[in-house]
């Protein structure tokens, strides 16, 4: 963070008040008018909290009291250079003991005296700025018998003492309270606030894993009361005093290091470091100071603090007075009642009479027949706040058990409604249920056994206490009294999910609540246990949301950070709501499992009420606070009652049938027993049937003819299914078996090889559906396939070679392992054995290829998909290789965007970015969407050449179906995630059926008549050889014929383009202001840059010469339906355009001052040189006309690179960009400047290897790209800082340096950041785009760059095309937009310099992100995250900036 600075070039304020006289009442006072500065504090520590008496916030270092005085002093001397620094009294270091602690009082007399003796101030004139550190923990050492309210008002009034000195004996003064409880350890929770007859405080404990709900209210109720004091005008009386109080950060113990006993002193090396925290912490202060009270944030080490400024509308420190604020809650038209309200219930039943003998089964169970109630769970169920007051915030620390929803018992039913109240009405003996407050160890509680902050893996201990209670109760029998128990348990876990992901995932969650309902299970008979499932607790964020309350809403943050602190939309959001609907869903599994119908005398419901609970609202829409207690956490009573009348009717309705989204603002009826049905509803007396927990996923084979060949086939193309002797398989984690059985996210790293579609061998086919096992039906000797789990090194894995997440790359390794093995294992014989080998690859290369879409180009995927072949038709003798195409993954989308389906969406990034995020028609998605068809175009003339078709014995037939798959739909519409494992992305046993049975077809049908799509849904019965047809599928004897190449087009005359816009005149007048500037507005235009700009190459032979009227940005020859230039194209809008090109010489090159050969070091003397042409010409005004100037530099740097880092480097680009633009922000009137983004070099690889002529031209040209070695750390090194060079110009760009002037913009236009490498009908590299050098551009490719600049100039910043295609089409130029007709800038595209995204088309890694995570360091996931990504391991580590690799790259 660093030393504060000035704010000179920050802030721009008045010295002094208007006039520049000082301020004369304090709620115009402006930083300029304050003359010193000071502070005091005390922080005291409680005795045996474990933490040393040494200073925590200060040892070898600065206190924080000195700091903040330090920092505020420096941040006001910008506005006034003689403000004073005076220190701290001595003696004063911010935290000490209680025996050494200065009172308060005592410095603020000391303080008082300093002031007055100061020869440099005038004491009654003079503007005092004076902060008051404090701490809200004192309580906890002075409370021990005494109420807690008493508490907290002691010591206000101690705090209120030393305010009240100020008041009376300094002039002129603002005063700074600010609460620091947080640099505290001790809790606040002085004693059992439930229990007032116990006297001994409880002990107060150290830094534990969490807050305590008690710890949280006490310090919101303290800050409240001071908020509500201070907001009293108490100190508001005088015009010359306030007092103003300031929030402070947010986390607890930041600044406290581990170390022995808990905690250590600072040390001589953490000193700096600690003096950041405390500069950071006075900088927060500062700004706070600049907010109007009630709009002041808390602040947090994870967040940058900028300094802020006043602003010209309110140039003043802000007061209570000044930011019209009131403390008082805004009263409603809606009269309160929710408190005082009487929560009866009529109950219309009349038939309320028990069974005639106590049934011996629950399944008979009438309400009267209940003996014993009980219940388990959480603060909901212990009744906090349940019947507190509104605005009551410390009485949310009472336990209202006696009105709980499901096991209270105060009153009767006519003026409390509750579960037990219903029940009493049914039997009046009932007994169990708990009265009045208390703590769930209080007689009072009963058998309420719920704990306020205990999560599912407290229930257990719960449950225990439970059995305990009732064993020893003597009104109970255990054995023949029937006992309703009510568990609901959850909330705490998703407000701390985040924290500890695993801990509370839903497998956790679940096997807890197993462990609890087993122990039940086990050890209370008779009984009927109400499970309630766990409500949707994101909806608990409209009301933290919303302004129409008067909640506490930092409290509900501390209290549930992982539910309230996500924003919308974010991973961890998504992340919440997943594990939300998991821990529903997993709850109903755990249930329905019938695990807990083992007996007649017990039984498990669960009752769903709850599952789809929306938030409460008033008649105006917006959330109604009367459901809740004064938190906005807990219930209130209000929605006790409704709770009850809900849980109520869910046990009379049957499964199946339950209310699942009982809205609580509704009218809820009491539903009674019928006749017909008297019971509580269970399973069985339902008639409901659980799912099939095992389901089958065999299939039947019904081919008669299953014999080999009479004689040993010779020839692939006669070979039939029984033949096969070895089955083979290479591939990714979809081969692999990822995730097949698994049930939970932490089992994704498991390899179920067994049960793979292509190549698994568990079991049989009557009970697994498998390739292998398919084979077997016809031939049971077969081998290779893989069985179990396991890595592919595993015996067991056999010949299953795939690696989950291996790309295209991987494969040849693969190839080669598999060869390996097959030829030393002795149960094959390598030579006489006909082979099956399935090959699928390509999933995690479209996932990944928006990051890199040259590695992962189509020439490059098709060339290592060669490279397998060709290892496999060279060594492999009796093989048929089925090539399954490269599966088009962009249907999975609807698993993560449709809101309904309970998938991960928030690892949609980690599984498969480039597909599974972004929006629909996304740049990153289109790319993807046209490699993909290329992958699969490429492939098939690979194969379809003849290639591997050269003898009798080897073959590879494509298997197509892939190329179309259709997402399974479920009955309500949206996607049936059964197919599919936990991560919605890999497919589930279900799925790798429907797989197998896919390629067994497949294989059989005939080449020209496979299918090309693929249903997860469909009935697809397994196909039989015929009599006809009795062999495996090849080209051959399919007697197919690929299609003759489509004939050439007729030759292309010109590169012109057709533009035909509806408005193309000029603005009138002419704009003043850049960011309305139209196309017809400019009358000049301008170039720098290298020979891309001065267009060598353009006519395609020759390279000698300069064909500047040809250039992409400034040439001008011919017109615009013959040549695409930027010139041409904006003459249809101003015929009389004055700069441009025309020919090759000099003399009529206009204002292009590129040259061949230059680099960024040029380019501020051809800056220097244009300014001086425009200047001196006589066809153009100066300082009226509109001149656009387009820059694009770079490559020569990156070609010359790794010859000079030194002068080739980042740094020196960036700077030699900057001096540039900046002569141009200088020197040059109205003018609009394109800077095109440096393409990536890296593309001229795969031109170069195209050709040998091209490899040998393009090596001398450009060395440091073309000559390392593919994967050589050099050629990392220098794609690195091609990357560098693009997001270091983009941040520069960016920064706002060149936004202060309304007649200057400058633009990045990324078109070339994704450039797609033009291939020709043959997949390979389309040389017609260049010159002869296979370097530069032909007219063809500058006509590209011209089209792909004019629509990026049209595009909105954050929308525009970062790619281009290179697909010739005289219609691709877009139309300026009638409604808003400008050329884009930050400004009219809607950003701001404080809000800039930079680029919205990344959907991944926005380049700022890169530039911040190089400077910060490491990013910690989730183990979670790491589980699913560990699966990835063995994929080549690479950069992940997103949209920074472009394929097409020339100089």
């Amino acid at each position: 963070m660093g030393t504060v600075v000035a704010l000179d070039a920050i802030c721009i304020s008045p010295l002094r008040s208007s006039g520049g006289q000082l301020a004369k009442h304090v709620h115009a006072l402006r930083p300029a008018d304050i003359k010193t500065v000071t502070a005091i504090g005390s922080l005291r520590r409680t005795p045996g909290s474990g933490v040393h008496h040494e200073d925590l916030l200060q040892s070898t270092g600065k206190s924080l009291l000195e700091v903040s005085v330090e920092t505020l002093t420096a941040l006001i001397s910008s506005f006034n250079p003689s403000v004073l620094h005076l220190s701290p009294p001595p003696g004063t270091k911010g935290v000490t003991s209680d025996s050494q602690a200065i009172d308060l009082l005592h410095q603020a007399e000391e303080i008082v005296k300093l002031m007055k003796e100061n020869q440099m101030m005038d004491f009654q004139n003079d503007w005092k700025l004076i902060t008051v550190i404090f701490s809200a923990e004192n309580p906890c050492s002075s409370c021990t018998s005494t109420q807690l309210k008493n508490c907290i008002l002691n010591n206000l009034e101690q705090l209120k003492t030393v305010l009240d000195f100020f008041y009376k004996k300094i002039p002129k003064a603002f005063i700074n309270l600010v609460d620091y409880t947080e640099l505290t350890t001790s809790c606040l929770a002085c004693q059992d606030y439930n229990n007032a007859s116990n006297p001994v405080m409880n002990q107060c404990s150290s830094v534990g894993e969490h807050f305590t709900l008690d710890d949280n209210i006490l310090r919101w109720s303290y800050q409240d009361a001071w908020e509500k004091l201070l907001a009293s005008e108490r100190y508001d009386q005088k015009d010359d005093f306030t007092v103003v109080l300031q929030p402070s950060f947010q986390e607890r113990n930041l600044l406290l290091r581990p170390g022995r006993d808990g905690f250590t002193t600072t040390s001589e090396t953490q000193v700096e470091t600690l003096e950041e925290d405390y500069t950071f912490m006075a900088v927060g202060l500062w700004n706070n100071m600049m907010e109007p009270v009630g709009q002041k944030q808390h602040y947090d080490f994870t967040k940058t603090l900028e300094v802020q400024c006043p602003s010209q509308e309110n140039p003043y420190l802000f007061t209570y007075r000044n930011s019209n604020y009131s403390s008082s809650p805004e009263t409603s038209n809606t009269k309160e009642i929710s408190q005082e309200r009487i929560y009866g219930t009529n109950l219309p039943c009349f038939d309320r009479q028990p069974s005639d003998t106590v049934p011996v089964s629950v399944h008979n169970l009438k309400p009267a027949d209940i003996r014993v109630i009980a219940a388990l769970g959480d603060s909901l169920t212990a009744g906090n706040g349940a019947a507190s007051k509104p605005q009551d915030l410390l009485d949310v620390l009472t336990q209202y058990r006696g009105v709980s929803w499901s096991v209270g018992g105060n009153e009767n039913i006519s003026t409390v409604t509750t579960l037990a109240n219903i029940l009493r009405e049914f039997n009046p003996s009932l007994i169990g249920y708990s009265v009045g407050t208390g703590k769930e160890t209080s007689s009072n509680a009963a058998l309420n056994q719920a704990v306020a902050g205990d999560r599912a893996e407290d229930v257990p201990a719960q449950v225990t206490r439970l059995v305990d209670r009732m064993k020893n109760d003597t009104r109970i029998n255990m054995q023949t009294d029937w006992k309703l128990i009510t568990l609901f348990i959850g909330g705490n876990d998703l407000c701390d999910f985040c924290k500890d992901p695993v801990r509370y995932s839903p497998e956790n969650y679940t096997y807890n609540l197993q462990i609890a309902l087993d122990t039940l299970h086990r050890e209370v008979p008779r009984a009927f246990v109400n499970l309630v499932t766990i409500l949707p607790i994101a909806s608990l964020r409209e009301l933290h949301m919303s302004g129409n309350n008067n909640c506490p809403k930092w409290l509900v943050r501390t209290l549930c950070p992982c539910v309230i602190n996500p924003k919308d939309n974010s991973n961890e959001f998504k992340k919440l709501v997943y594990f939300n609907r998991r821990y529903q869903e997993r709850t109903r599994q755990l249930v329905e499992s019938g695990r807990y119908d083992t007996t007649d005398n017990f039984t498990v419901v669960m009752q769903p009420f709850l599952k789809n609970v929306k938030m409460p609202k008033t008649q105006e829409g917006l959330p109604d606070s009367s459901y809740f207690a004064p938190d906005c956490f807990h219930f209130s009573q209000k929605s006790h009652s409704q709770a009850a009348r809900a849980l109520w009717n869910n046990m009379l309705e049957p499964l199946g049938e339950k209310t699942d989204n009982q809205q609580i603002e509704d009218e809820i009826v009491l539903k009674c027993p019928s006749e017909a049905e008297p019971f509580l509803r269970t399973y069985k007396n339902s008639n409901y049937t659980y799912p099939n927990q095992t389901p089958n996923y065999g299939s039947q084979l019904l081919c008669e003819d299953r014999s080999p060949s009479s004689t040993p086939a010779t020839s692939v193309h006669s070979l039939k299914p029984a033949d096969v002797k070895i089955v083979a398989a290479l591939g990714d984690s979809l081969t692999a078996g990822t995730g097949i059985a698994s049930d939970n996210l932490l089992d994704l790293d498991t390899e179920y090889r067994g049960l793979s579609w292509s190549v698994g061998g568990d079991e049989s086919l009557e009970n697994v559906t498998t390739l292998p096992n398919i084979f077997r039906e016809f031939n049971v000797t077969i081998v290779g396939y893989s069985t179990g789990t396991g890595s592919e090194n595993d015996s067991n894995a056999f010949l299953n070679q795939a690696v989950p997440g291996a790309e295209a790359e991987h494969l040849p390794a693969q190839a080669r392992n598999l060869l390996r093995l097959m030829k030393t294992d002795p149960r094959i014989d390598f030579s006489a054995d006909w082979k099956l080998i399935t090959v699928h690859i390509g999933g995690n290369d479209l996932c990944n290829y928006c990051k890199d879409p040259g590695h992962y180009s189509a020439v490059n995927f098709i060339r290592r998909i060669q490279e397998t072949l060709d290892i496999l038709h060279e060594q492999v003798p009796k093989a048929l290789v089925s090539l399954v195409e490269v599966m088009d993954l962009l249907p999975l989308r609807q698993l993560f965007v449709d809101t309904q389906v309970q998938c991960p969406t928030y690892m949609a990034d980690y599984l498969c970015s480039c597909v599974l995020t972004g929006e629909e028609n996304s740049p990153n998605l289109t790319m993807v969407r046209e490699v993909t068809r290329e992958y699969q175009l490429g492939i098939r003339r690979l194969v379809e050449s003849g290639r591997y078709d050269t003898h009798e014995n080897f073959t590879v037939v494509i298997q197509p179906f892939l190329q179309n798959p259709k997402i399974p739909l479920g009955q309500d519409g949206h996607p049936d995630i059964s197919y599919f494992s936990p991560d919605c992305f890999h497919p589930s046993q279900k799925g790798h059926s429907q797989l197998a049975k896919a390629l067994w077809n497949a294989v059989l049908q005939p080449v020209g008549q496979k299918a090309d799509s693929f249903d997860f849904m469909a009935d697809i019965a397994l196909d039989c050889p015929t009599q006809n047809k009795p062999f495996l599928a090849t080209y051959k004897n399919s007697n197919y014929t690929s299609p003759p190449v489509e004939p050439t087009n007729e030759p292309i005359e010109n590169w012109g383009s057709d533009l035909s816009c509806s408005e193309q005149t000029p603005s009138s007048p002419v704009p003043t202001s850049v960011h309305e500037l139209q196309p017809a507005d400019i009358k000049v235009i301008g170039a720098l840059g290298d020979s891309l700009t001065t267009a060598v190459g353009a006519k395609a032979t020759d390279l000698q010469t300069d064909w500047r009227g040809l250039s992409w940005s400034i040439g001008g020859d011919g017109t615009l339906e013959t040549q695409t230039t930027l010139p041409n194209i904006l003459k249809k809008f101003n015929p009389n355009l004055f700069g441009f090109s025309t020919g090759s010489s000099k003399e009529t090159a206009g204002f292009n001052v590129a040259k061949r050969g230059a680099t960024a070091s040029d380019m501020a003397a051809q800056a220097r040189e244009l300014v001086e042409l425009m200047r001196s010409s006589s066809k153009m005004n100066f300082k009226e006309d509109w001149k656009m100037i387009t820059v694009l530099v770079g490559g020569n740097d990156l070609c010359q690179y790794c010859i000079d880092k030194e002068t080739y480097s980042v740094k020196k680009y960036v700077k030699h960009l900057q001096d540039t633009l900046d002569i141009f922000y200088k020197e040059l009137p109205r003018v609009f400047v394109n800077v095109v983004e440096i393409l990536e070099i890296s593309g001229l690889r795969q031109i170069a290897a195209s050709s040998s002529g091209c490899a040998l031209t393009a090596k001398n040209v450009c060395p440091c790209f073309l000559n390392p070695e593919e994967n050589s750390s050099e050629l990392q090194e220098i794609k690195r800082v091609n990357r560098d060079f693009q997001a270091e110009a983009l941040q520069l760009i960016n920064s706002g340096r060149y936004e202060e002037r309304e007649d200057f913009a400058v633009v990045m236009q990324p078109f070339f950041r994704n450039t797609l490498l033009p291939l020709d009908s043959y997949g390979k590299p389309d040389l017609s785009f260049f010159a002869a050098d296979c370097f530069h551009f032909s007219a063809r490719g500058y006509a590209e760059m011209a089209m792909a600049l004019w629509n990026n100039m049209l595009e909105p910043v954050g929308e525009k095309q970062t790619y281009n295609n290179f697909t010739h089409d005289r219609s691709k130029l877009k139309c300026p937009n009638p409604e808003k007709p400008f050329l884009s800038t930050l400004r009219n595209s809607g950003f701001r310099n404080s809000d800039l995204n930079l680029e919205k088309t990344e959907p991944s890694v926005p380049y700022w992100a890169v530039i911040v995570a190089a400077v910060a360091g490491v990013l910690v996931g989730s183990l979670l995250i790491c589980l699913v990504s560990g699966r990835r391991a063995k994929r080549r580590q690479r950069e992940t900036d997103t949209g920074k690799n472009i394929n097409m790259t020339t100089l």
